[in-house]
Order: C-alpha cells, then structure tokens, then sequence
C-alpha cells in the first residue's frame, strides 16, 4: 500500500497505483456523467486506462485522494509539446462529497509545487465550461485564458507561467 504524502482534513493524498484503476475510472465516470459530459476511455479519458503510459513513462505524476479507504480525487500532470518546458494537469476531479473544502485549491497548489519543482515552467489546463467550480478555481489561481483548446468536450484553455508567476511573487514580497 502506497503512504500518503499529503494530508487535508480526513483526505489522504498519494500516487496512484495499479489498484486504483477501477476506482479511479469510477471517480471520473460519474463525475464526467454529474455534468452531462461522456466517458470516453478510447479519447479523452485514455490516459486514466493507462496511467503507466501516459503519466509515469513520460515523467509525469498521478496522484489520486482517499477518504476513509475511498478514491474521492484524482489529479495528475505529464509533459506536453505545448512549448517549452510545458505540462498539462489532467484529471482534477472530486467526489461532490469533498467538493468546497478548499480541497481543490490544496491539491492544485501542491501539484504547481511539484511541477515546478520538477524543471518545467508552462502549465496548461483545459475544462469544459459548465464544470463552473474548476473554471473560477483555474482563474483564481493565476491562470490566464489562451486558444487552443485540443480535447472534444473541453471549451476551455489556460496556462499559466511558472517562471513569471515566481517572479512577480519575488517582486511583490520585496514590496512588502
């Protein structure tokens, strides 16, 4: 069993690991269905079918949340040609159990931390409109809407630099 490396109220947070598939894909599935939007494990949604692939063997992250014994989250990030040094987040998804807890914003702001931590600069999220939690989450944290947008059920992009977003934090600082 994998230990958990972050904690948020009764939230555990850690990397998935092959058991968590089906539950994962559960998460996503009803999560996808709550907002009127399909799972497409062939499309949009391959990356969870094959987390190894698509996270883990191009030097990405997949962390999923537990709740007592429970997968009630999942986000994840891997590595994209989108410019340089640039990632995507995939997969931020809770149970409306865990939802408007600041549990999003937690795991968002670890996930910048660890892609950050990992070289990379660009950060870029693409979410559907009707999900209005995540879009009001992305742009309170700094994400500025682009074009872009390569998912089918996605309407949306944002990006986010990293290397300035550091900068003009450094220079806000000094000014206090």
């Amino acid at each position: 069993m994998s230990a958990f490396f972050l904690h948020y109220g009764d939230c555990g947070v850690r990397h998935w690991c092959d058991r968590d598939r089906a539950a994962v894909i559960q998460l996503i599935a009803d999560v996808l269905s709550e907002f009127g939007l399909l799972w497409q494990p062939a499309g949009a949604d391959a990356d969870v079918v094959h987390v190894e692939d698509y996270y883990h063997r191009r030097g990405g992250q997949f962390w999923v949340v537990e709740q007592a014994g429970e997968v009630v989250g999942t986000i994840g990030f891997y590595p994209i040609q989108r410019g340089e040094a640039a990632v995507e987040i995939r997969k931020m998804y809770l149970h409306p159990r865990v939802r408007g807890q600041g549990l999003g914003t937690f795991l968002l702001h670890h996930l910048e931390a660890a892609i950050q931590a990992a070289g990379y600069r660009k950060i870029w999220i693409e979410t559907a409109s009707i999900m209005t939690a995540a879009v009001h989450l992305y742009e309170k944290s700094g994400y500025q809407p682009a074009s872009g947008v390569e998912t089918q059920r996605c309407d949306r992009v944002y990006v986010k630099d990293l290397v300035l977003d550091g900068v003009a934090s450094v220079a806000s600082a000094a000014k206090s």
